[in-house]
C-alpha cells in the first residue's frame, strides 16, 4: 500500500542526480519510504528534529566526509536551513572524485521554502519528487476501499485506523498539531484560532472560486493577510489553488482560481463529518467528491502535466483541463457525483472551446461507456489508471 510508484521515482532520481528532495505534507509517509530505500543500499538517516542528530552536524562537512559511500538521508531539512551551501561543496567535491549520483535524500514538508533554499545553491545538482497521501491507485479498487479513502483521506494512519471514530480523532489531532506547532515553524506568527477558522471556511467552500475579500471580511482581516495565510497552507501542501485556463484569448474567462483542501479526510474533519452517512447528508458532499477525484487524477498524471479548470462568463465550464503534451494532448474532464451523469449545455460549450484530444465524465460508478460522440463516462480509478499509463508509453 505504501507509495511504490513514489519509491520507484525516488530510486530512479537517485540514479540520475546527486541530491533528491522528497517533498510532501507531514505524516504522508515520507520517512517510512526513505527508510525502505535505506534498506536497499548503505545509508545514514538523520532526523533533524532530534537534537542529538542535529548535534552530529555541528561540522557537517566533516560528518559527511566520514560517510563517503553511503546515502545520507536528512529528514525535516527545514530544521537546518544553513546546510545547503555545505551540500553544494560536498556534491562538487564528490563529482570531482567521480561519484556523481545518490549522495543525499532530503525530506521536506514545505514545498516553496525547500525549493527556494535548495534552488539557490543546488541548481543542477538536485531533483524533486512529490509525495502526497495515499491515492486511489494505492488502495484496493473496490468501492468499499475507495469510499473509505474518500471519507478518511489518504494519510496512512487515518486511512488504516481501526474505526471511523479513531480516524476522525487522528485527523483532529493532525489539524491541531499543524496549527499549534508546524505553522509557526514555517511562517509568521498566526493565531491558531484564526487559521483554523480560515481552513474551515475553505473546507465549506471546497472546489469554489477563491474570494479573498469575502474571506477577509468574515475573518476581520485584510485581503493581503488572508492571501498570505492561504499561501502558507498551499506551501504546506494542505491546500491547492487550481488556476483558470487562459489559452483562449477570444473568450471572457473567469480569472479567480478554484481552491481545494487537498485531503478529503481533512475536509471532513474540519466540518465535523465522522461517518459516511454524515458525509452523504452534508451539502459539501459533491464538492468533496470533486476534490477527492481531482487529487487522485493529479497524483496519477505525469509530473510534467499542467492542470487548470475552464469557466467563462457565458456559462461554459469544465472541472479539469490537463495538458499532457506530446501525443496525449489535452484532456477535458468533468466530475459528477452520482450513478447517472448528464451533460449540460455549459459542458458542451466548454468542450467546443477547448477542442480536447479526449473528454471524460468521471462519475461514481465503475462501468465505462460512451455518453456522447467523443465523450466517455468512467470511474475515477479507471481514469487514474489511464493517466498513469499515458506517461509510460
Amino acid at each position: 500500500m505504501l507509495k511504490r510508484r513514489c519509491q520507484a521515482a525516488v530510486e530512479s532520481a537517485l540514479a540520475r542526480q546527486a541530491a533528491v528532495a522528497l517533498i510532501g505534507p507531514r505524516q504522508a509517509g515520507k520517512t517510512t519510504l526513505a527508510l525502505m530505500i535505506a534498506e536497499t543500499r548503505p545509508s545514514i538517516y538523520l532526523d533533524l528534529e532530534s537534537a542529538q542528530d542535529r548535534a552530529k552536524l555541528s561540522d557537517p562537512e566533516l560528518y559527511f566526509a566520514q560517510h563517503p559511500d553511503e546515502l545520507i538521508i536528512l529528514d525535516e531539512i527545514h530544521r537546518a536551513p544553513d546546510i545547503f551551501q555545505t551540500l553544494r561543496v560536498v556534491i562538487d567535491r564528490s563529482r570531482r572524485k567521480g561519484k556523481r549520483t545518490g549522495l543525499f535524500l532530503l525530506l521536506g514538508s514545505a514545498a516553496i521554502d525547500l525549493l527556494r533554499q535548495s534552488g539557490e545553491t543546488l541548481a543542477g545538482r538536485i531533483e524533486y519528487v512529490d509525495m502526497g497521501p495515499l491515492d486511489a491507485l494505492e488502495v484496493n479498487a473496490d468501492s468499499a476501499a475507495q469510499e473509505q479513502l474518500w471519507l478518511r483521506g489518504g494519510f496512512p494512519d487515518s486511512y488504516l485506523a481501526a474505526s471511523d471514530e479513531d480516524s476522525f480523532r487522528l485527523r483532529q489531532s493532525f489539524i491541531r498539531t499543524y496549527l499549534e506547532r508546524d505553522v509557526p515553524q514555517f511562517g509568521p506568527r498566526i493565531p491558531s484560532e484564526t487559521l483554523q477558522r480560515l481552513w474551515t471556511m475553505l473546507a465549506h467552500n471546497q472546489s469554489g472560486l477563491l474570494n479573498a475579500s469575502r474571506l477577509a471580511t468574515s475573518l476581520e482581516l485584510s485581503s493581503p493577510t488572508v492571501t498570505r495565510y492561504i499561501d502558507l497552507l498551499v506551501d504546506l501542501l494542505l491546500v491547492r489553488r487550481l488556476p483558470p485556463f487562459h489559452a483562449n484569448a477570444g473568450k471572457r474567462l473567469v480569472k479567480s482560481p478554484k481552491v481545494y483542501v487537498r485531503d478529503s479526510g481533512l475536509v471532513h474533519a474540519l466540518l465535523g463529518l465522522r461517518t459516511f452517512d454524515d458525509l452523504l447528508g452534508h451539502p459539501v458532499s459533491g464538492a468533496s467528491w470533486e476534490g477527492f477525484v481531482l487529487e487522485s487524477l493529479l497524483s496519477a498524471a505525469p509530473s510534467s502535466a499542467t492542470a487548470s479548470f475552464y469557466r467563462t462568463t457565458a456559462g461554459a465550464e469544465m472541472d479539469l483541463v490537463l495538458e499532457l503534451g506530446g501525443r496525449a494532448g489535452r484532456w477535458a474532464i468533468e466530475i459528477k457525483r452520482g450513478l447517472a451523469p448528464t451533460l449540460t449545455k455549459g459542458f458542451h460549450m466548454a468542450r467546443k472551446d477547448l477542442a480536447p484530444t479526449k473528454t471524460f465524465v468521471v462519475y461514481s460508478g465503475t462501468e465505462r461507456y460512451p455518453l456522447a460522440e467523443g465523450v466517455e463516462a468512467i470511474g475515477h480509478v479507471a481514469l487514474a489508471q489511464e493517466l498513469a499509463r499515458s506517461h509510460r508509453r
